[in-house]
């Protein structure tokens, strides 16, 4: 297991939970040059594009790893790198145009909602 893997799936799960939608978690590690996990969100709308991104930022936060980079404010698309983790939440809009789920559709898909304890879990540990 790479460093990044709880990461990742930490992420997947703080954008679960702000209802994130069509929650995509690759291992891009064999495709990729520059990370090992691509995580792609749908956004419902702007305040919610903001809301995701605030929530996995604060999941990297708990486990002490902090966002290296971000795209510039779009209204569309937002892109946190965390260096092992890449985080696109997009719109639907931007996801259907941009289609990075077919990009790497060649990389094994991740499970994320099973793996191991929730966050809430670990503050009652």
């Amino acid at each position: 297991m790479t460093l990044f893997k709880p990461l990742a799936v930490a992420a997947a799960r703080a954008a679960s939970e702000k209802k994130g939608e069509g929650i995509a978690l690759f291992n891009v590690a064999r495709t990729s040059p520059v990370t090992d996990y691509m995580l792609i969100v749908t956004a419902l709308s702007r305040p919610h594009l903001e809301s995701l991104e605030d929530e996995v930022k604060k999941a990297a936060r708990l486990l002490g790893v902090s966002c290296l980079r971000r795209s510039r404010r779009s209204e569309r698309w937002r892109v946190l790198d965390f260096g092992g983790l890449l985080v696109h939440l997009m719109t639907a809009e931007a996801r259907a145009f941009y289609a990075l789920d077919k990009l790497y559709h060649g990389s094994p898909r991740m499970r994320w909602a099973n793996h191991g304890p929730r966050r809430k879990d670990r503050k009652n540990a």
